[in-house]
C-alpha cells in the first residue's frame, strides 16, 4: 500500500485502533475538498495497532473533539514536506455540541438555541456531564 507524503497539511497519529472513522465522522471530514487518507490497524511498536488520518490541506482541527475521543493522540503539522509542529490532544475540561443530552427533560430538548455543554466530572474514567441536567454522556 502506497499513500503519497503530505506538501502542507495535518496528520493525525496515535489514534487507538478502531476509533479513525469516529474521529472523521466528528470532525466531518467528508466536507473537505482535499485528500483525506484513513489507514486503519497500522502496526505500531509503541501501541501495537494504531489508526493515522492524513490530511492534505492546513485546516483547523476541533482538538476538544480530539481529546474527547482519543486523548493522546498527535497531530503533526507538515509544511513543504517537513514536520514543522507537533501537538498532543488532552482530554478538555469542557465541550459545546460534540455531544448532545439524552435526557427528555433536559432543557436543551426544548430550547433549540441553547448549546449542548458537558463538563468533565472525572478525568480517570473520562466521565462528562450535562451543564444544565448533570446527566452522565453516553
Amino acid at each position: 500500500m502506497k499513500i503519497d507524503s503530505i506538501q502542507n497539511g495535518i496528520v493525525i497519529d496515535h489514534i487507538t485502533a478502531g476509533k479513525g472513522m469516529e474521529i472523521y465522522r466528528l470532525l466531518k471530514l467528508d466536507n473537505l475538498d482535499c485528500s483525506v487518507a484513513i489507514i486503519k490497524n497500522v502496526h505500531s511498536r509503541k501501541m501495537g495497532r494504531k489508526d493515522i488520518i492524513k490530511i492534505d490541506a492546513a485546516i483547523d482541527l476541533n482538538m476538544d473533539i480530539l481529546g474527547y475521543v482519543d486523548p493522546g493522540v498527535t497531530i503533526d503539522i507538515i509544511r513543504n514536506e517537513m514536520l514543522v509542529e507537533k501537538r498532543r490532544a488532552d482530554l478538555p475540561e469542557r465541550l459545546e455540541n460534540v455531544l448532545y443530552c439524552k435526557n427528555p427533560r433536559c432543557i436543551t430538548t426544548t430550547e433549540q438555541e441553547l448549546p449542548h455543554v458537558f463538563r468533565l466530572t472525572d478525568r480517570e474514567n473520562h466521565v462528562y456531564r450535562c451543564m444544565y441536567c448533570d446527566v452522565k454522556a453516553k
